[in-house]
């Protein structure tokens, strides 16, 4: 009768309730073997396999409940099921007691040691740890099916952040598991991160362009035939307009041309060329609302219609506070209502990101030669408001260029950049000003504090000033 309650709560729609019977599961199993250590050793053998016997007697349904509850879509919910879990694997003693209910209860586990919920991540990394031991990497090749089934499974929730999460674990596949147990799953695990880059999510898009470049790494030839897919979706990734997704492609298609060698350096290098142009193309006006239809009126006639749909709102999937999940629906982002089209100084600030990566690769220094010209040159085009976000990304990344191609071949380029260091140096906008304070000190470390001021002073001398203002600093 008291499981059947339990079992009652935890199926609540309130989310409450759901929580407090986790809680409530908790100490329930505790009670299998006593309240503590002490006490378990009291027990004789025959009482001790007994009260396990009894946990055991349900253990299958515990666990589907367990694995509904880590799966859940309120964290407060996600911890609570994780606090009995902890609890019911510990009372259950030995491994082999254990290991019967590992493949469902290993893959929520290891899947929420990513969770974008501080409290549930930190604790299930340490959950891991206890349960687990040294036996994490083993075990999870032991159970490879079930863990890559629920993955995928992931990629696909409502929960925007549990797909970002999903993605994240699969990357760790890749990287950390044996290559033999993860290879017959390729197939399936690149596909479902192929369906996570058209995510309305940028997070999502971000971690599944970072798995990808990892999985090309990792596994070459069964990644050969995706790649023309793969390259329009890095590529994509290259142009959005959130930064950092800009950025995470650019390390993806590196590893795409590390990988590869000469025959993704072709491809790739022509490719940054056309893209690094894009910003000639750039208008005037500063329009970011562009990609918005017109008419506030008629729009505000519709939300209120679809506010007060009862429909909208009854019996619907309830999320935890703040969650972006209802918005940020998956595999949608070409129909998107919320993504804005890239404008095209966005996506020659994503080639500064690629040539910047490409420059720490042997096979691709003979390209060098012109993406960096290239790069130069589109600093010349300050007719658009946001040309000072190019500039930042350009201080940024011309130390790491500079390290890429070495001292002495960086030294050939360096004058180019003279213009817009400076321009920056000077500028208004606080976090260009710190980006480009921050790349002439690195340079001045990497070549020479007198060589780049004997370099300054041949160029315009108008600059030392200012750069004897910043290195002294």
């Amino acid at each position: 009768e008291l499981l059947k309650l339990l079992f009652q709560a935890l199926d609540h729609t309130n989310r409450f309730v759901r929580e407090t019977g986790y809680q409530v599961f908790a100490s329930l199993v505790r009670l299998g073997v006593g309240k503590d250590a002490q006490s378990s050793s009291a027990l004789s053998p025959e009482q001790e396999i007994e009260n396990r016997q009894s946990i055991l007697n349900y253990g299958d349904q515990l666990a589907d409940y367990l694995r509904k509850g880590l799966a859940d879509n309120w964290s407060q919910v996600r911890l609570a099921a994780s606090w009995a879990t902890r609890s019911f694997l510990v009372t259950l003693g030995d491994n082999e007691a254990k290991e019967q209910f590992y493949p469902k209860l290993l893959p929520p586990m290891c899947l929420n040691r990513y969770y974008v919920a501080a409290g549930v991540r930190i604790y299930s990394q340490e959950n891991w740890k206890i349960i687990t031991g040294n036996d994490g990497k083993r075990l999870v090749e032991k159970f490879i099916k079930e863990t890559v089934e629920f993955y995928v499974s992931q990629t696909k929730a409502d929960n925007h952040a549990v797909r970002e999460a999903a993605c994240e674990c699969i990357a760790e596949l890749g990287i950390k598991v044996s290559p033999d147990a993860v290879r017959p799953h390729v197939g399936v695990l690149l596909e479902a991160m192929i369906e996570c880059f058209k995510d309305e999510g940028w997070p999502v898009r971000d971690a599944a362009c970072l798995a990808c470049g990892n999985f090309v790494q990792c596994f070459p030839e069964e990644c050969r035939a995706s790649l023309d897919t793969l390259y329009e979706l890095f590529f994509n990734n290259l142009c959005d307009n959130i930064p950092s997704v800009r950025q995470g492609a650019a390390t993806s298609l590196a590893n795409v041309v590390k990988t590869y060698g000469s025959e993704a350096v072709e491809f790739v290098t022509e490719k940054a060329k056309e893209k690094l142009k894009a910003v000639e193309k750039q208008e005037n006006a500063d329009d970011r609302f562009s990609g918005l239809e017109k008419g506030a009126g008629l729009f505000g006639v519709i939300k209120r219609q679809r506010d007060n749909d009862i429909e909208l709102h009854s019996n619907q999937t309830m999320y935890s506070c703040g969650s972006l999940a209802p918005k940020m629906g998956r595999g949608g982002c070409s129909n998107s209502h919320f993504k804005r089209p890239s404008q095209p100084w966005e996506i020659t600030d994503g080639c500064i990101y690629l040539v910047a990566e490409l420059s720490k690769l042997q096979t691709t220094q003979e390209q060098m030669k012109f993406l960096i010209p290239l790069m130069a040159e589109t600093t010349k085009h300050r007719h658009y408001s946001q040309y000072l976000q190019l500039y930042e990304s350009l201080c940024k990344q011309l130390p790491v260029v500079a390290k890429g191609l070495g001292k002495r071949n960086f030294k050939t380029y360096i004058e180019a950049f003279m213009d817009p260091i400076f321009h920056s140096l000077t500028s208004e906008n606080a976090l260009t000003s710190t980006a480009a304070v921050e790349c002439v000190q690195e340079l001045a470390k990497f070549i020479g504090p007198s060589i780049l001021r004997g370099r300054v002073e041949l160029y315009n001398p108008s600059y030392l000033a200012i750069l004897d203002n910043h290195l002294h600093h």
